[in-house]
């Protein structure tokens, strides 16, 4: 697997440098001026927008951002079009914003309104440390990447240069913590992909210089084990057995031992409880455990996450691990559930194909040449869904540091810079 991404990181490379010496046309110029004058625009909307909160659970405040890029993609021609979720899934719902045609690449641009910070958060302001930085909760993940989006297009629109394009956007109103179930979350992305050749993901940056052509796919997993209930004298002998938490104490040792090691492979338990009784909590995430020191252990339960390259990678992993769980110690039983949340999006030809285009834009900006990022330092991503359908690059949002956290910054710099690489980027794609 380490080779395969090597060897299109190095065919990505060879494309990128074999094109760089197509410098920017006249239109591009052009195109490239326009941004730059709408720039003191584009940042003043992201402090409006980061100014809404819109945690993925306040659902007014996600709708209340989506109306206001509603607006916004209508001023410059676009169809637009609000998808509710249905009320038992307690999420705000989706913008779609679309322009139809026939010429050139069809896009899927992908950005979120949600953020992770929700209503009873301390922090809600945009506030610049200087000037060229700025405090923003969601401002770098993701409504800077949102507004490089908005006004490359905008661009586009201004120079009369979206004609007979087909374009459609979505940002979704739920990436930091997607609705359940998936297939009604994300129907409306994947049937966009279905109609697009290219998807474009506005997430934020991991460096001015990469971008992401494959990223990890998530999923959960849960263990249960039960044991016998006795008095602990009698633990090991042949009516009792080994109790539950030793047979929980194995199966995570085994997992340690006999899973972990491949390439892009991670495992990871994230709560675990034992003893005579449990109560879990899996919308919170919390519970409580009884148990004492002279009572053999009766239940225990183990929850955590899985990430990986592949689906093939994935369920190989997951045989491995139904495969420990079935090993029990005496008197215990266990079983093995998973849960799917996020598909792999793998470095296909294709996506390094693109990576050598914006690597050629790039240049042809004067900007440097764009690598691929190590996809086993990305998380998971909306791009992730429709992999399976177009052509992706993802990391094309803004610069900043401490995303999810109360430090996050956004780099206001590098705004103008990203819209115009994006814009450029367009340009060519609806023209190829």
């Amino acid at each position: 697997m380490r080779q395969q991404y090597l060897y299109l990181s190095l065919l990505a490379s060879i494309l990128s440098l074999s094109l760089s010496a197509q410098r920017l046309s006249r239109v591009e110029k052009k195109l490239v001026n326009k941004v730059e004058k709408n720039n003191a625009e584009a940042i003043s909307f992201l402090e409006k927008v980061v100014h809404i909160n819109s945690g993925t659970l306040n659902l007014n405040g996600v709708k209340e951002v989506g109306m206001v890029f509603k607006d916004a993609f209508e001023d410059i021609g676009f169809k637009t079009n609000w998808i509710p979720m249905p009320e038992e899934m307690n999420r705000a719902g989706h913008l779609f914003a679309e322009v139809s045609g026939t010429k050139g690449k069809k896009l899927l641009l992908i950005g979120h309104l949600d953020t992770v910070f929700e209503e009873d958060s301390p922090f809600q302001k945009f506030e610049r440390i200087n000037d060229s930085i700025a405090h923003a909760p969601g401002g770098n993940d993701m409504k800077g990447g949102d507004v490089i989006v908005l006004y490359a297009l905008k661009a586009l629109y201004e120079e009369g240069l979206l004609d007979d394009a087909q374009i459609i956007v979505a940002f979704t109103g739920d990436e930091e913590s997607t609705g359940k179930p998936l297939d009604v979350s994300r129907s409306d992305l994947i049937a966009a992909a279905k109609r697009s050749d290219i998807a474009l993901g506005f997430e934020t940056s991991t460096g001015f210089n990469y971008a992401t052509v494959a990223r990890r796919g998530a999923s959960g997993w849960a263990v249960k084990v039960e044991g016998k209930r006795a008095h602990s004298s009698g633990i090991f002998n042949e009516r009792v057995g080994a109790g539950a938490i030793f047979e929980l104490s194995r199966i995570l040792h085994a997992f340690y031992d006999e899973v972990r090691g491949e390439e892009y492979l991670t495992f990871n338990p994230g709560t675990i409880l034992g003893g005579t009784f449990v109560d879990f909590d899996p919308m919170t995430s919390k519970g409580n455990a009884f148990g004492k020191s002279n009572v053999v252990a009766q239940t225990a339960m183990a929850r955590g996450g899985l990430r990986f390259i592949s689906e093939a990678q994935k369920e190989q992993a997951r045989d491995k691990m139904r495969e420990i769980v079935s090993q029990n110690l005496p008197h215990t039983s266990a079983s093995i559930s998973f849960t799917d949340s996020y598909p792999a999006m793998g470095p296909t030809e294709g996506n390094l194909q693109l990576l050598g285009t914006l690597s050629e834009v790039s240049l042809a900006l004067d900007q440097g040449k764009v690598e691929g990022y190590d996809p086993g330092k990305r998380g998971a991503a909306d791009t992730s869904f429709v992999a399976a359908y177009v052509d992706c690059l993802d990391g094309l949002g803004t610069m900043g540091s401490g995303a999810h956290t109360p430090q996050e910054t956004v780099n206001l710099n590098s705004i103008a810079a990203l819209t115009k690489r994006t814009a450029v980027l367009i340009y060519r794609l609806i023209n190829q």
